[in-house]
């Protein structure tokens, strides 16, 4: 079931996606040569908890992973790209790390991600980020009242498309609010003017994620990290949306 929200409740998960935002930002410079994934989960947990925010990560147990999730931020490191389950790892100069990162406060929930490269950059690994930022950028421009989940998706696919970049459908885009997964389901991979209307008070999370050369995935033996079935590098990026009468709001903003 499809829940809208309220401008007031809009506003309630604006809080959280504030501080979505702000906990990412503070992770992309803590994230250098050396640092271990351990230390971002526990910079994450502690600045949750200084808050009195809720993780959607911690003991998450969905049909897609095995057991609870036992962290409370996905790291996914070069081939991996979605919840990735952090552990025991030193980054390496020229690692691709995408962080994905859901709370909730206050009974409402915001959902963000983003990739970078640490220290070094490869320049087709920089090529693979920004089609992820320009797919995303391209597919809230389209998240107006009137249009179709379907239109979000075509532009997605068509900016993959356009950087030669192969799109799975397993894994999407979702509805979020008072949980972090809700209906709709949002693909990466759509026909124009096709799904679910979107109609003012809709929030969703639109989350395009590629890998270099591949669009088949596989699950890692710890029942949740997903990777590239060719090793190919990957990259995510993400922000909560709020369908307005005023055009698509990005609630995973910076203030």
């Amino acid at each position: 079931m499809v829940e809208l929200k309220s401008p007031e409740e809009i506003e309630r998960m604006r809080v959280a996606g504030r501080f979505v935002a702000e906990i990412l930002a503070e992770l992309r410079t803590l994230a250098r040569v050396g640092v271990n994934l351990l230390e971002l989960e526990q910079h994450v947990r502690q600045r949750i908890q200084e808050r009195g925010a809720v993780s959607c990560y911690l003991d998450y147990a969905p049909s897609f992973g095995r057991g609870p999730f036992r962290n409370t931020i996905c790291l996914s490191v070069n081939d991996a790209v979605l919840h990735g389950l952090p552990f025991d790892y030193a980054l390496r100069d020229g690692d691709v790390l995408s962080m994905d990162l859901a709370l909730g406060i206050d009974g409402w929930v915001a959902d963000s991600a983003t990739s970078m490269i640490v220290g070094t950059a490869d320049a087709e690994d920089l090529r693979l980020i920004k089609a992820t930022e320009d797919a995303l950028a391209a597919a809230i421009a389209v998240a107006l009242p009137g249009n179709r989940i379907g239109d979000i998706s075509a532009a997605i696919a068509a900016v993959a498309r356009a950087n030669g970049y192969p799109v799975n459908t397993e894994f999407g885009g979702h509805g979020i609010g008072r949980t972090m997964h809700e209906d709709p389901h949002v693909s990466n991979v759509g026909r124009a003017g096709r799904g679910y209307p979107l109609r003012p008070g809709l929030t969703i999370a639109i989350e395009p994620w590629f890998a270099r050369t591949t669009d088949r995935i596989y699950t890692d033996p710890d029942g949740w990290t997903i990777r590239s079935v060719d090793g190919s590098r990957t990259a995510h990026s993400e922000h909560t949306v709020a369908i307005t009468a005023d055009g698509p709001q990005v609630l995973t903003a910076a203030a």
